[in-house]
């Protein structure tokens, strides 16, 4: 007799369970079933009915239990490595591929690339992500801008995915993976190098000035030197050294409400700058502009523009004018060259497209350059676009394009290089992606909460500023004493715009009708062929009428 768990009914017809023995058992179940058709009390009794022990232990039932959700749980496990497979995985698939086409694994064929670019599209396959992070792998063991702006590739490197956020993805790493010898321990050669001592200095002291400009911005701000709002360029100074050193004065740039450190980089003062800030007659707008709207014609800096998109068609105007001139007019010397300047959150606007078409349908000497710091505003990138590369969407017109890793200046300065070569030749304009990071909120009031921890301390740790010192050091291009002259002369430079811009005055009130309409209320043209706007008297209320 063997005691074990049965259920029975009770007098009130509620279940009770408690320890019986067989026959006791069987009992209760005969008398439970003796109300119900002979076909249902049959099934009732054999469903309790002891059957005999099997010739082997059974499994038990809880490891039975899953079994049929296994394909699915299976399933669901192949379509997260997939969609986002580890890197191990991605470095033997990449390897494999390159191993069938019979190159390197360091160095892919562009033709397996681009017929992988083409399956990844169109391909029957399952899972179209592997294979486009495979791709995505491929393209960036080969200097981006060699490869898709047509010359040789260079080995390059990627950067190690941070563990938070989802949204950082592997960039090209610093330029030091170019420089590289196989042997590891020895000094490159000074051919080797990418720039010369006075280019590095150069590079780094506007990266300096451009950072330790925008901390004082800070500053200010939070003492209520500044007003409205202030967008801070921390963290991409690489994009706009890199891009800008590379111009003449005769250049064009079109920038966005983040435009402070594009105007130091094309040569508008400090002290012009600050004062703009500050609101006083002395800025580079007198006061006019304010933080966002940045403007110099004589140093060919076309203005910060607060709404997205806004500069993209000034920009192409002005390399329309550079080519009009140059064809119909027969100007002679370099065609001057512009650089349009814009966030990943307009390549999603209209008049990017636009743009885009006409300014390859009139091969334009225009660059765009997408600063791609991942977010627009509080929106992530990865949830705002259904390709998140942006640089693809120039071979839609036929238009060079090119990826490049944003924090490193001397790789953006390489692909710049060629790009505003190529657009000076006439050869049409080009399309960089820029993958970059800020390291403050959207603007000094945001308090920036939406970003993950370990996203922002994955790309603080790339620091462009700081990678650049490095390599001016371990290749012996700078002393660290030259490098520290230089933080010097920043600071006094930083120090000497706040003092100026604090004692500059205020505009006059007779600046409230400058720039708004060419005849102000109607009043029409004076005697001596001027506007009556114009006369000094207009706004005091003394000119004659």
């Amino acid at each position: 007799m063997v005691a074990r768990r049965g259920r029975g009914v009770g007098e009130g017809g509620e279940s009770s369970g408690h320890a019986v023995s067989d026959e006791e058992g069987d009992e209760e179940e005969e008398e439970a079933g003796a109300g119900l058709p002979r076909r249902l009390r049959k099934a009732k009794l054999g469903s309790r009915m002891q059957k005999p022990p099997p010739t082997h232990p059974p499994l038990p039932s809880r490891l039975l239990r899953p079994l049929p959700f296994l394909p699915f749980l299976l399933l669901r496990l192949g379509r997260l490595i997939l969609a986002r497979p580890p890197p191990v995985l991605l470095n033997v698939v990449s390897s494999c591929c390159c191993v069938a086409c019979s190159s390197p694994p360091w160095l892919p064929s562009p033709l397996f690339v681009s017929r992988c670019r083409s399956l990844t599209l169109d391909g029957p396959f399952l899972a179209p992500t592997l294979v486009a992070r495979v791709v995505r792998k491929l393209s960036f063991r080969c200097q981006s801008s060699k490869l898709l702006l047509g010359a040789g590739c260079v080995a390059g490197k990627k950067a190690p995915l941070s563990s938070g956020g989802g949204n950082v993805r592997g960039a090209v790493s610093a330029s030091k993976a170019v420089t590289e010898k196989p042997n590891s321990g020895s000094k490159s050669d000074k051919a080797d190098l990418l720039v010369t001592k006075d280019e590095g200095l150069e590079l780094y002291e506007d990266m300096v000035l451009g950072r330790s400009f925008e901390d004082m911005c800070a500053q200010m701000y939070y003492r209520g030197k500044m007003f409205g709002f202030v967008h801070l360029y921390n963290g991409q100074e690489a994009v706009s050294t890199g891009f800008i050193k590379l111009l003449k004065q005769t250049d064009f740039v079109t920038s966005t409400y983040r435009d402070h450190v594009h105007a130091l980089s094309k040569g508008v003062p400090a002290r012009q700058v600050m004062a703009e800030l500050f609101g006083k007659s002395t800025g580079c707008c007198r006061g006019q502009g304010g933080s966002m709207h940045m403007f110099s014609a004589e140093h060919g800096l076309l203005g910060g523009f607060a709404f997205i998109g806004e500069g993209i068609p000034v920009a192409v105007g002005a390399a329309f004018t550079s080519k009009y001139k140059r064809e119909v007019l027969k100007e002679e010397g370099d065609m001057p060259v512009s650089i349009a300047f814009f966030g990943d959150g307009t390549a999603n606007n209209g008049q990017f497209f636009e743009c885009l078409n006409m300014a390859q349908l009139w091969k334009l000497p225009v660059i765009f350059v997408v600063e791609n710091n991942l977010w627009a505003i509080g929106m992530s990138h990865y949830r705002s676009t259904s390709d998140p590369e942006i640089w693809k969407k120039g071979p839609a017109f036929g238009m060079a394009s090119a990826h490049v890793d944003g924090m490193d200046v001397l790789k953006v300065r390489e692909v710049a290089k060629e790009a505003v070569e190529r657009a000076r030749r006439g050869d049409g304009p080009t399309l960089i992606e820029c993958e970059t990071y800020r390291f403050r909120g959207h603007s000094l009031a945001d308090p920036d909460e939406l970003r993950a921890p370990a996203e922002k301390a994955h790309y603080a740790a790339r620091d462009p500023i700081v990678a650049l010192k490095k390599y001016l050091l371990d290749n012996e291009i700078a002393t660290e004493a030259e490098l520290k002259s230089i933080e010097k002369k920043i600071d006094e430079v930083v120090e000497d715009a706040v003092e100026f811009a604090d004692a500059s005055p205020l505009p006059g009130r007779s600046q409230l009708l400058e720039n708004v309409f060419a005849d102000p209320k109607g009043f029409g043209i004076g005697p001596d062929g001027r506007y009556r706007c114009e006369d000094p008297g207009f706004t005091a209320g003394t000119a004659q009428v």
